[in-house]
C-alpha cells in the first residue's frame, strides 16, 4: 500500500500541466496537505482526481446534469475529490483553505446554474456522492442519511423497513440529499407534512475550520439557517437526521388530462381555487403543456396529477365533492404502496419495479433553463390563455404548478430559513430544454431568452416586491455576484427573493459560522457588512 500510495503522488505531482507555474507550487501544497489532515485507515489519495487521471472528465460530467452550463464556462477543477470518508471532506477545507482555493460542493449534480461545479476562481469540486449510507430505525422511527445518497435509495430504504412509513421529498429520484433538503425539498407529501426541511431533526456540519458540529455543537441559529438557506453558504452539509412519517399501506395516484378543447382553462381556473384548500391528503399537481392537435394545429394539454393517502373509495367521495368538475373516474386511478407512488410520480412506466429507486444518475441529461414563480392570487382566465399562447410559442417547455395550503400553511415563515409560506396558493416551476441537435451557444442563448419571455409574460400575476424565487431552482437571473465576489448589496438583492425578511437573520448566522466568508458562490449569503467605526 505505501509503495502504491507514493506512486500516486509522483503522478500527481508531475501531472499538473493545465494551471500556471503560480498556481502550480499552491496546488502542489494543497496536494501534500490533504492526507495530514484524512484518516489514514482511509487513504485520501483514493479519493483524488486531476486533470491527469483517465476518468477525471467523465466524473465531472457524469454528475452535471445541465448540459447549458458546459457551454458558457471553460473553467476546470484543479481536482475533483470524491470523498469516501468524512474526513476527506474535512481535509479538502482546511487545505483549500490554506492554499488559496475554492470549494464547490457537489451531491447530486441537479444544481440548475452549475453553482455546484463551476468557478471562475481556482477551484476544487467536494463530490459527496460516494458518501451515501442510510441508517434507518424504526424504534425512533428516524434515519441518518449521508449528503450523497438520493431521494431513490431513501424511500427504498425506508421500504425495506416498513410499508406504513415515507418521507416527503422530491420526486425526481436522483436528488442529492445534501442540497436537496438544505434548500427546502418540495414533493407530493408537503401539504400533509410540509417540506423535508420541516422533517428534519438534527444534522452534521463541516464548518470553515473543518470541524464536524451537531445540531448541539453548532447552535439553533446555524441549525436554522441551513434548513432553507442553502448549507453550501456556512458548510458542508455531511448527513441529516429525519423524523419519517406515516403513511397508509395502500395510496392512490392518478392523471386525468384535458385539452383546451375539452375545458382544460376553466378547469386550470378552478383548480387555482380547491387545490391549496383540499384536505391535507390530497395534492393534485397542474402541469400544463403544449401538444399537437394531430390538425397541424397547436393546443395545450393540462394534466392533472394526484396523490392520495388512502384508498380510492374517499378518493371518489372527497374529488366528487371539492372537485367535480374533473370529472375523475375510477378508472383514472391505481391503488399502490407508497414507495411505488414515488415510482409513479418519477414518470416511470406502470409496473416498473422500484428497484428502480437505486439507480442514482439522471441518464437523460439535456441542456435547460428554468425558473420559479409564487403566485399569491388566483390568474384570471385571461391569464391562463396568455399563458397558454406563450406555451404555444415554445418548444419543448414544461411548467408545473405545484399547490400550497394545508401543513404549508401552519408553519411559521420564520420557523426555519425557508420563508415561502402562508399566503401562497402555489409554486411554479418553468423549464425550457434543448437538445445537441438544436444547435451550440446561438442555441442556447435563443431558449435562454424564451425561458426569460415567459418569466416576463407572467410577471403581473406572480408574486411582487419581491418577486419571490425558490432556491432549489437556481436562477442567476434574478441577482449574482462574481465567482469570489459577495457584493452585499447585490446579495440582498437575490437574498430578498430566495429568503425574503429571513436574508438579515441569515446574514448575521454567516457572520458567526464563516465571518471570513470562505464558503462561497455567485448566490451565496454574504456576512454582514462592516459598520464605519467597528
Amino acid at each position: 500500500m505505501k509503495a502504491s500510495i507514493s506512486t500516486f503522488w509522483i503522478l500527481v505531482l508531475l501531472s499538473i500541466s493545465l494551471v500556471t507555474s503560480d498556481d502550480s507550487v499552491n496546488f502542489n501544497s494543497f496536494l501534500r496537505c490533504l492526507p495530514t489532515h484524512s484518516d489514514h485507515s482511509f487513504p485520501i489519495a483514493d479519493a483524488i482526481l486531476t486533470p491527469n487521471n483517465s476518468s477525471f472528465e467523465s466524473i465531472y460530467q457524469q454528475r452535471a446534469n445541465n448540459l447549458r452550463i458546459f457551454l458558457s464556462t471553460t473553467s476546470r477543477p484543479a481536482a475533483i475529490i470524491t470523498a469516501l470518508h468524512p474526513s476527506h471532506a474535512q481535509a479538502t477545507v482546511v487545505c483549500a483553505k490554506r492554499h488559496g482555493f475554492q470549494v464547490r460542493i457537489r451531491s447530486g449534480g441537479h444544481d440548475f446554474e452549475g453553482l455546484s461545479y463551476t468557478s471562475e476562481v481556482p477551484f476544487v469540486i467536494l463530490d459527496m456522492f460516494n458518501l451515501r449510507s442510510i441508517d434507518v430505525d424504526m424504534a425512533s422511527e428516524t434515519a441518518w442519511v449521508q449528503a450523497g445518497a438520493t431521494t431513490g435509495e431513501l424511500y427504498y430504504r425506508i421500504a425495506e423497513k416498513s410499508n406504513v412509513h415515507g418521507f416527503p421529498s422530491g420526486v425526481c429520484t436522483t436528488l442529492g440529499i445534501g442540497g436537496h433538503f438544505s434548500g427546502g425539498g418540495y414533493g407530493f407529501l408537503m401539504r400533509k407534512y410540509g417540506l423535508s426541511i420541516d422533517n428534519v431533526i438534527d444534522a452534521q456540519l463541516i464548518d470553515a475550520n473543518g470541524r464536524i458540529l451537531n445540531r448541539e455543537s453548532m447552535g439553533e441559529d446555524v441549525f436554522w439557517a441551513i434548513r432553507g438557506g442553502g448549507t453550501t453558504s456556512f458548510g458542508i452539509i455531511l448527513s441529516w437526521r429525519v423524523k419519517l412519517v406515516r403513511v397508509p399501506p395502500r395510496v392512490t395516484v392518478f392523471t386525468v388530462q384535458r385539452t383546451l378543447e375539452q375545458g382544460a382553462t376553466e378547469l386550470a381556473y378552478r383548480w387555482q381555487q380547491v387545490a391549496p384548500k383540499l384536505p391535507k391528503d390530497l395534492y393534485i399537481r397542474l402541469q400544463p403543456q403544449p401538444i399537437n392537435n394531430g390538425r397541424n394545429n397547436k393546443t395545450v394539454r393540462v394534466s392533472f396529477i394526484g396523490h392520495f393517502l388512502g384508498q380510492t373509495n374517499r378518493l371518489m367521495q372527497l374529488m366528487n365533492t371539492s372537485f367535480p368538475e374533473l370529472g375523475l373516474q375510477r378508472s383514472d386511478c391505481l391503488e399502490m404502496s407508497w414507495v411505488e407512488s414515488t415510482v409513479y410520480w418519477a414518470e416511470f412506466p406502470d409496473g416498473t419495479n422500484i428497484d428502480v429507486l437505486l439507480d442514482r444518475v439522471q441518464v437523460n441529461r439535456s441542456f435547460s433553463k428554468s425558473k420559479s414563480d409564487y403566485y399569491k392570487a388566483v390568474i384570471p382566465r385571461q391569464g391562463l390563455e396568455t399563458l397558454w399562447e406563450a406555451l404555444m410559442n415554445i418548444e419543448d417547455i414544461f411548467v408545473q404548478m405545484n399547490p400550497y395550503g394545508g401543513r404549508m400553511e401552519e408553519i411559521s415563515d420564520t420557523e426555519t430559513a425557508f420563508a415561502h409560506r402562508e399566503g401562497n396558493l402555489f409554486m411554479v416551476l418553468y423549464g425550457v430544454t434543448w437538445s445537441e441537435s438544436d444547435g451550440g451557444i446561438d442555441a442556447a442563448a435563443r431558449y435562454v431568452e424564451l425561458s426569460r419571455r415567459l418569466y416576463r409574460t407572467m410577471a403581473p400575476y406572480a408574486s411582487s416586491n419581491p418577486r419571490e424565487a425558490f432556491l432549489n431552482y437556481r436562477d442567476l437571473d434574478i441577482g449574482s455576484n462574481e465567482s469570489d465576489e459577495t457584493d452585499f448589496e447585490d446579495a440582498e438583492e437575490y437574498g430578498a427573493k430566495y429568503f425574503r425578511n429571513n436574508f438579515m437573520r441569515l446574514a448575521g448566522v454567516k457572520t458567526k459560522i464563516d465571518p471570513e466568508n470562505f464558503f462561497k458562490n455567485e448566490q451565496s449569503i454574504p456576512p454582514l457588512p462592516i459598520r464605519p467605526g467597528h
